[in-house]
């Protein structure tokens, strides 16, 4: 399976914040869309991304506020992204290798989506769910 399968399925909206608009601005988006991260992006162009982890460790560790700190202040930078023809294990193995839950899927220079891990191993479990039952038919039949 490719992680263009996962973004048919699942839907290849992304969810965005600009780098100016405050942290409170970032959780109320992240709460509206019931999601852990937003992208960071200034027009199409991909600067970060703010997880509930970067404001549980760079904020409220801090002791900073939500409403007077900038998303640019507490947000990852340097995130990996995936292409779309990657496959779901290429993309686990570069999650896993960076420690990073959310991942950009990117096509050229644009933005199509974003995959989390939860979505990869919702989609391998309905994968093998699909290969065990095509076994187990093939194995019915053939006997």
């Amino acid at each position: 399976m490719t992680v263009r399968q996962v973004l048919v399925h699942k839907g290849g909206g992304v969810h965005a914040i600009h780098p100016e608009a405050t942290v409170l601005d970032a959780l109320r988006k992240l709460a509206e869309h019931d999601i852990g991260a937003l992208l960071v992006m200034e027009g199409d162009r991909l600067l970060g991304i703010f997880t509930e982890r970067d404001y549980a460790r760079k904020l409220v560790l801090l002791g900073r506020f939500s409403k007077d700190t900038k998303v640019r202040e507490v947000m990852t930078m340097g995130v990996p992204t995936v292409a779309p023809e990657a496959f779901l294990e290429e993309a686990m193995r570069l999650m896993t290798e960076r420690r990073t839950r959310h991942l950009p899927v990117v096509e050229g220079e644009r933005v199509v989506g974003v995959v989390s891990i939860g979505d990869l191993v919702k989609a391998i479990i309905t994968h093998q769910g699909m290969l065990i039952a095509e076994l187990s038919r093939y194995v019915s039949e053939n006997r």
